[in-house]
Formats: C-alpha cells, structure tokens, sequence
C-alpha cells in the first residue's frame, strides 16, 4: 500500500512512500532562501499536479455543536492556520519570483525602456513579476508589489519570523510589523533585532512590538531611520479613494510629518476664522472648503485658469430625474430624426458645453456596447445636414432610415484619429488591464494586434493602456493580449491565468436559460402547487 503522511512543515509538502522499483527523478524546490534537490518520482510529481487541481475546501467544524470553550480553541486554531497560510503564500511568491528572472527583460537603450528601472527591492526578478502577480491575485499592482517585498524580506532579513508564521507560533500582523520596521536596514542588522525581539512577539501588543524592534534598531543602526525616511519620501505621492458616501471622495497626500502638521493646522485656523464670522456650516466641513479653495485658487487672476475635463456616465432619465440609474446611456438608433429627437431631449434638460471644457455624448447599444460618441457640435451638424443619401427625405423632416453616426472609421496608419481617440476613452474610461483602474487621460490608445505586423487602426484594435501596462505588453515575454470587436479584453498571463475586462458601460450576456432542474422536469404535470 502506498502510504501518505502530512509532515508540519512550513509549506504543507507530503512524504509519500512508494514501491522501491518505481525510477526516481531529482528535481530543484526553492523554499527559505535555498536551493534543495528534493528526491521523487513520476508519481509523486503527478500527484502534487493533482493536488494543485482539486477545489478549495476549508476546513470547518459543526459550529452549532461546540461548546464555549471549544469554540474559543478552535478560534485560535484558526488563527494558526492563518499565520500558516501567510508563510505558505510568501514561499508561493518568491517560487514565482524565481522563476521570472530579469534575463529576459529589455536592455537598457531599448525603445521604451530607457527611463524605467528594475524594482531595487526585488534583484534579480523581472520588472514585470508585480504586474503578473496581480493579475494572478487579483489585486492591485501597488498592493502585489507590496506582497512580493514582503515575501522577499522574510527570506533575506527575517527567516526566523519566517519559521514562526511557518509553525502558526506568530501572527501575521506582527510579523508584518517586523518587515516594516526592518525591511530597509542591513540583514545581518535585522537579524540582530530579529534574535532578540521574536522570543516574546507573541506576547507583545503591535504598538509596543513596533517600539521594541525600532529601538532597538536606531541602537544598532544609527542611519536607519534616515533611510526610512528617504524610502518614505521616494514613495510619497497624491491619491484619490472613493468615500463610502455617494458622490465623495477622499484626497490624501505623504507629506513629512511636520509639514503635515502645519499645513492641518493652517486650514483648521482659516476655517474657524469663517466659523468666527458667522459661517453656519460645521467646522469639518468649513475645513474641507479651505483646503479646496488654498488649492484651486479662485481669487488668484494673475495664472491662467486650469480647466479640468471630467467625464460624466449617466441615462438621460437619470438627468430629467425621472431615475437614479447611473453608469449606462439608453440605447438609442442614430439616424438623422431620431437625432433630432435627441437634441430636444437634450436642450430641455439644459445640457450645454461649458466656457473651457468640453462634452461627449455616447450612444450606446440596448446591452451597454457603445456604438458612437459625438460632441454637442458635430450632433447639431449632423442632425441638420442629415442623410447625404436620402437629401429629400431629410428636407422634410422624414426619417430614411439611414445610419448617419456609428462608430469612426480604420485609419491606414498608426496613430489613432482625433475621432478614434474619443471613441475608444469614452469606451474604455480607465486602463484596461485587469485590477488596474489608472485614469484615461494618462493612458494610451494601445494596437491590441500590434500595428507593425498588421494590426489595424481600429477602434476594434484598440485599447486604453496606462504607460506601464502599455510597455509590459510592448516588451515582456510570454504574455497574451486579446480584444472582440465589441471591447471585451483578455489578458493571459506567462503561468497561464486569464483574465477578461469588459468596457464599464457595457452589461455582461445574459446566463444561459438551461430549463427547469432535472428532478422538476421529470415531475408529473398534476403536482400542486406550490410549484
């Protein structure tokens, strides 16, 4: 009999005994920062395949049937469990970070590749491993980056704390903690710290675990904390997040933290100085007021006002509030009469192009696909001009039935027409690379089929990239990029995962109607109900 035995170990790897004639094979596993010739057979190999295969199952405990302190046992098991998992995912991590070395990556002088540079906290891995391994994670680019230093520090600063999450001994929270105190100082300092902090982790609060390992750091490595610093300020930057509330959102910025201070107290001071002269409105909100107008700058004539172009999805039902339907456009025909219609429609909601900005109109299929996008201008033009075929049917206000705005038409070069390049913006809204969400306005109208081996200047060839996604899919290996005409887009990954991105306006296919189930397909006609 062939027996299988679960081993504690930090990755969850099986021993498993097998008949001595079968041939064995001897191949490299990476785990904890060294190469290992673990010995085993066709068997074992295919059985961990198999494994890899199979469907999640957690494992669970009948709940309702444990007692208090059962419950609470079973709570910190799973919490080991946790720590476990976390160890197992990093070893995942850096098993992937060795399989995409840099060798493959772009030369400096490369088209594209001369202003961007390896990830410095990640030697000897190809640029392009945190955008893979979001795509594999399904998370953001910013927050697999994160993972993947991570995983890496634990190998190379911090093995101990490594073994301990390995062994379900030290939670995931603290040793993050440790990675983040000490992801940025010598090894062998770390290590220092690491000895003499790990034997009471466990029992210590974050808060004063964060203490003990910085302390103990700036005592051992005086140049630390400006290193932390100038980590903090080379990843400092301006950020948008949506509020929970509808229509808000959050502006934050990294900034050190005594200009933080002064900047914080001098919109405080400025909003109770409206507070003082009789502003109703609450201070929170008096605050926020201050910091947009220090910002925007309306009183300031001397500079040349910024004007910013925003893009607004909604059904014209939403904006004559008979719906609060937001995100899709009614689909609507566009011949010349029924334009005429539309401008109705719009000019009773008042719909105008503001001094300096602009609007677009999108008009889309009854499933969300966007058929075609027009300025206020061009719909007047053509509402007026009507169909050139049918000149007399549009004199007298008939409708012919003709097509008199779709999608804009292939260009015979590279670069997208101005028509196009709305289109495709209007379309697309972000960059379309899965878990990416980078604004249009800084991305590119990328050749899905690339243009130099016949892609086409389609707007069924074209996608909106950011520039990082645009150059991974310009010059990194092994993956795979695919668009149908409607703008549904595939990315495959070099390890194989797929993901599909669909225009945001777009509703997905309706399920199959596959018919009642089996058991009420074979019911007799005379059942009562209920049915």
């Amino acid at each position: 009999m062939t027996a299988v035995q679960q081993r504690p170990t930090s990755t969850r790897d099986f021993s498993v005994d097998f008949p001595p004639d079968l041939r064995e094979l001897s191949y490299p596993v990476r785990g904890f920062g060294v190469v290992q010739e673990v010995t085993g057979s066709l068997v074992e190999r295919a059985l961990a395949g198999w494994l890899v295969e199979q469907p999640v199952r957690a494992q669970r405990l009948p709940v309702a049937l444990l007692p208090r302190q059962q419950k609470a046992a079973e709570l910190q098991r799973l919490q080991a469990r946790k720590a476990m998992d976390a160890a197992y995912e990093a070893e995942l991590i850096l098993g992937l970070a060795d399989d995409s070395p840099d060798d493959d990556d772009p030369p400096a002088g490369t088209p594209g590749a001369r202003s961007w540079k390896p990830d410095p906290e990640l030697p000897g891995v190809s640029e392009f491993f945190s955008a893979e391994l979001a795509v594999i994670l399904n998370c953001g680019r910013l927050s697999a980056g994160q993972l993947a230093h991570r995983a890496w520090t634990y190998r190379s600063h911090l093995p101990a704390t490594w073994a301990a999450m390995a062994a379900g001994q030290l939670d995931e929270y603290r040793a993050s903690t440790l990675v983040d105190v000490l992801e940025h100082t010598d090894p062998v300092i770390a290590r220092r710290v690491e000895a003499q902090v790990l034997p009471e982790a466990a029992q210590l609060t974050v808060g004063k675990l964060r203490k003990r390992a910085l302390a103990l750091l700036l005592h051992l490595d005086a140049e630390a904390a400006d290193r932390r610093r100038e980590q903090a300020r080379r990843r400092a930057d301006v950020r948008v997040y949506p509020a929970p509330q509808e229509g808000m959102a959050t502006l934050a910025a990294d900034l050190p933290a005594d200009v933080a201070a002064a900047c914080h107290a001098l919109v405080d001071e400025l909003a109770r100085m409206l507070e003082a002269d009789g502003d109703p409105r609450p201070i929170g909100q008096l605050r926020t007021a201050v910091f947009a107008d220090l910002l925007q700058r309306p009183w300031d004539e001397s500079r040349p006002p910024v004007t910013a172009h925003l893009q607004v999805i909604a059904t014209l039902a939403s904006l004559a509030g008979r719906s609060d339907e937001a995100g899709e456009v009614d689909g609507l025909p566009i011949t010349a009469a029924q334009l005429r219609e539309l401008l109705q429609q719009l000019d009773a909601l008042g719909v105008r192009t503001p001094e300096g900005g602009s609007v677009t109109l999108a008009l889309t299929e009854e499933d969300g696909t966007l058929r075609a996008t027009s300025t206020l201008d061009q719909l007047r033009r053509i509402a007026h001009r009507g169909c050139p075929d049918h000149p007399a049917a549009s004199d007298a206000g008939a409708d012919c039935g003709c097509a008199v705005l779709d999608r804009p038409q292939s260009v015979d070069r590279y670069a997208p027409s101005a028509a196009q390049q709305r289109f495709v913006r209007t379309r697309d809204r972000t960059c379309r690379f899965p878990t990416c969400g980078q604004r249009v306005g800084w991305a590119d109208a990328d050749h899905v089929v690339p243009h130099a081996p016949g892609g086409a200047t389609d707007c069924a060839n074209l996608c909106c990239l950011c520039r990082s996604h645009h150059r991974l899919k310009t010059l990194a290996r092994g993956w795979r990029f695919t668009m149908s005409p409607d703008g549904v887009l595939t990315v495959t990954t070099p390890s194989g995962i797929t993901r599909t991105t669909r225009p945001p306006g777009m509703r997905p296919p309706p399920a199959e109607d596959t018919g009642p189930p089996q058991d009420e397909r074979d019911a007799p006609d005379s059942d009562p109900p209920p049915f």
